[in-house]
């Protein structure tokens, strides 16, 4: 599998490292409730069809991409750097 990095063009699959959901980014800040950092903690969701993933390039320039990936036919289907995205997370708040 191909992933198509925003800075450096197609890269191989391998030299990624697959970290799960992209709603981790999403973490809970140390005042919330405990049930809702157990559940960012220890639930994960694990669809079938289009989902949004967070990958780390470690044998590349070590940023962290978020990959749009179809699960089921594996189509990447966009990539953003997780950086933007979570800057752009906090600007909309």
């Amino acid at each position: 599998m191909l992933i198509p990095h925003p800075l450096l063009g197609l890269r191989d699959a391998q030299e990624f490292t697959y970290l799960g959901d992209a709603a981790l980014l999403n973490r809970p800040d140390g005042l919330t409730a405990p049930e809702a950092f157990n559940d960012y903690v220890y639930l994960r969701d694990n669809p079938a069809g289009v989902h949004r993933e967070l990958w780390f390039h470690e044998q590349g320039d070590r940023s962290w991409l978020i990959v749009t990936r179809n699960t089921l036919t594996h189509d990447i289907l966009g990539v953003e750097l997780a950086r933007d995205v979570a800057l752009g997370a906090k600007g909309a708040k």
